[in-house]
C-alpha cells in the first residue's frame, strides 16, 4: 500500500496548546532534538505521547541489550510492519552501528540472513518467532536468556512491543516517510 496522504501531518507550533507544548519540549530538547515522527501524529493525545516518548528513549539509547542489537530489533519489528517511516530512519542507523548490509537486506526481503554473529541471530529469530508465532520457543528464549539475562530478554521484549506500536501508528496515520538513503520495503508476499 502506498499512502496517498499523511492523515496527521505536522501542527505548527504555534498551534499547539499548553499541554501539547509541554509534554513536546522535553522531546525537542532531548536527545531526539526534534519533534519527529512518530510523535508528529502522537502529538494529537499528548499525554500518550509523553509516556510513549519516555519508553523509547530508555528502549533506543539505553536498552539492556545496546545499540547495535536494539536497531537489529527495530528493523526486523518494521519489516513485520512493512512501516517505512521506521525503516527510513533505522536502517542507516543499524548500518552506522555495525549491522551488515547484508543482514539489513535479508531482514528487508522478509528471509533470515545467511551469516549474523551468535547475538544478531538470537535477536533476529527471537523476534521473528514473538511478531509471527505470537510466543517465543523454549530453545529460542534459552539462547537469548543465556546471552542477555532476564533484564535483556525484558528489554528485547519491550523494543518489539514499543515498535509495533509506533508501526501502528504510523500506518494507520499515513505518516510521511521521511528522506532516506535506505531503500524502501517491499510489500510481503
Amino acid at each position: 500500500m502506498t499512502p496517498t496522504q499523511d492523515r496527521l501531518p505536522p501542527l505548527p507550533p504555534e498551534a499547539w496548546s499548553e499541554e501539547q507544548r509541554r509534554y513536546a519540549q522535553p522531546i525537542i530538547d532531548g536527545p531526539r532534538g526534534a519533534l519527529i515522527s512518530p510523535f508528529v501524529p502522537l502529538l494529537r493525545s499528548p499525554e500518550l505521547m509523553d509516556h510513549t516518548q519516555r519508553l523509547g528513549e530508555y528502549l533506543r539509547y539505553r536498552s539492556a541489550i545496546g545499540v547495535r542489537l536494539t536497531e537489529l530489533a527495530i528493523l526486523v519489528t518494521a519489516r513485520q510492519w512493512t512501516q517505512q517511516v521506521e525503516w527510513a530512519i533505522h536502517a542507516p542507523i543499524a548500518l552506522r552501528e555495525g549491522v551488515s548490509q547484508a543482514t539489513v537486506d535479508a531482514v528487508a526481503q522478509g528471509r533470515r540472513p545467511d551469516a549474523m554473529p551468535e547475538d544478531e541471530a538470537v535477536v533476529h529469530d527471537f523476534c521473528v518467532e514473538l511478531h509471527q508465532q505470537r510466543q517465543v520457543s523454549d530453545a529460542t528464549w534459552a539462547r537469548a536468556q543465556q546471552l542477555f539475562g532476564d533484564k535483556g530478554v525484558m528489554d528485547l521484549i519491550g523494543i518489539n512491543g514499543y515498535y509495533s506500536l509506533l508501526s501502528m501508528v504510523m500506518n494507520a496515520a499515513r505518516t510521511t516517510v521521511p528522506a532516506s538513503t535506505a531503500q524502501p520495503l517491499a510489500p510481503l508476499a
